[in-house]
């Protein structure tokens, strides 16, 4: 991480001329030209006190920060990443193509998943996220035992007490469906990864390969009776017959869940005739639903046949999906893993690859949304997101601007509780 060529204050009180995103501010936020006004946003005790618009009269005091125009972002949340995973593609031999293969590849490495193995790599992971901006981060864990957890969730449980303050942490328990064949035994499960404490998540993965409707429902009703929100693999797959979006919809409604459910990947929607999508997009409008799309690892595992260009993309339908009103963020997924050979657990990468292969117009002001509502991934999601009284966790991005942004953002000034993060 690089600074400007002007440092900015250790911990500044006032940063002026800051481009914010329109979803940031209010509605009567003056606009000059078919720009919205530059903000100065005033910092205090490490949160923001006030954001108010820069007009020609408002003066730049000897000791703001003046970015000059920079864009200016909230923390990120990096909603569906795989700490246990990361880092382990260098000792690994090739895999085959596509998601099944990947998987294959990676119970072959679970021989060297040692406490000190896991912990070294999902540190790393998270002191990447941390120098990036990232202050919610969500990682799903494999679970292939339905009577013990597994040493990554121990693992990854410690992490998120010893980052509390500086990332939040949260655990998902990602289960095949098989181990919710039997109402009580997924009950049981369900509890057991409650007992671990808030930040913990029930998960699945639902796909054609493991399809099994009635599993898929005593996962969900379990959840219920537990008060335990859901993160969900559904669809990950470019088969049009692919039914797990649809069918989570329709049975949230059914039962009125009264959690947050996350559904990541679902992929399938882009091999959906438009009917089919219209009405699985209308039913997940209708329930409490976040989607995740992860363009980076899609795109690299969806039409993956060696020595032969992909001819699909592997991006779900986030156009679409916004135009529903249904909530929707970016994240990182895997990071160098036999599932995806990049990566650095930087959320503007996704965005970045989300931005090319969505062909998504103005990203900063009517996309960046997608890096950072944390508050779309619980159960009362905010009508409308402000800086105002939130924590003074910003990221600066000085060497870009609105209308290039997310190019030219890997340098960039991370504030935490208004103090800069040094750079290494």
């Amino acid at each position: 991480m690089s600074l400007p060529p002007s440092r900015p204050p250790a911990a500044p009180e006032v940063i002026s001329n800051a481009r914010l995103p329109r979803w940031l501010l209010a509605p009567d936020w003056p606009v000059q030209g078919h720009t919205p006004s530059l903000a100065r946003i005033e910092l205090a005790a490490g949160r923001v006190a006030r954001v108010l618009p820069m007009t020609a009269a408002t003066p730049v005091a000897q000791g703001d920060w003046d970015v000059q125009g920079a864009p200016v972002l909230p923390g990120f949340v990096d909603a569906h990443t795989h700490l246990d995973k990361a880092f382990i593609l260098p000792r690994m031999g090739a895999a085959k193509p596509g998601l099944l293969g990947a998987i294959d590849a990676v119970i072959s490495d679970r021989a060297h998943w040692t406490h000190a193995d896991l912990r070294a790599r999902a540190e790393k992971g998270l002191q990447w996220a941390w120098q990036a901006g990232t202050t919610h981060m969500r990682t799903h864990i494999d679970w292939w035992d339905p009577q013990t957890p597994p040493l990554a969730w121990q693992v990854m449980t410690e992490l998120a007490a010893e980052w509390r303050g500086r990332v939040h942490l949260e655990q998902v328990a990602l289960i095949k469906l098989a181990p919710f064949q039997n109402a009580d035994d997924a009950l049981r499960l369900t509890r057991s990864v409650a007992e671990t404490g808030p930040h913990a998540l029930l998960g699945g993965f639902v796909h054609s390969s493991n399809w099994d409707a009635a599993a898929l429902r005593n996962l969900v009703l379990a959840a219920q009776a537990v008060d335990l929100d859901l993160d969900l693999h559904v669809d990950e797959e470019l088969n049009p017959d692919a039914q797990g979006l649809a069918f989570v919809a329709g049975l949230l409604r059914k039962i009125g869940f009264g959690g947050r459910v996350v559904c990541g990947h679902n992929c399938a929607l882009a091999a959906q005739d438009e009917a089919r999508v219209q009405a699985t997009l209308e039913a997940v409008a209708r329930a409490p639903i976040t989607l995740i799309s992860l363009p980076i690892t899609n795109l690299l595992l969806q039409d993956a046949v060696t020595g032969r260009t992909p001819r699909l993309r592997g991006l779900t339908l986030v156009k679409e999906a916004r135009a529903h009103g249904i909530p929707l963020l970016f994240a990182s997924d895997n990071v160098q893993d036999p599932f995806c050979r990049a990566g650095s657990l930087d959320p503007l990468e996704a965005m970045q690859a989300g931005a090319l292969t969505g062909q998504l117009d103005s990203p900063f002001d009517l996309w960046s949304d997608a890096l950072c509502r944390s508050d779309w991934l619980l159960r009362h999601p905010l009508a409308r997101p402000t800086l105002e009284g939130a924590s003074a966790d910003l990221v600066v991005f000085h060497d870009s601007d609105a209308h290039a942004w997310p190019s030219r953002s890997a340098a960039r000034s991370v504030l935490r509780q208004g103090h800069l993060l040094a750079s290494d």
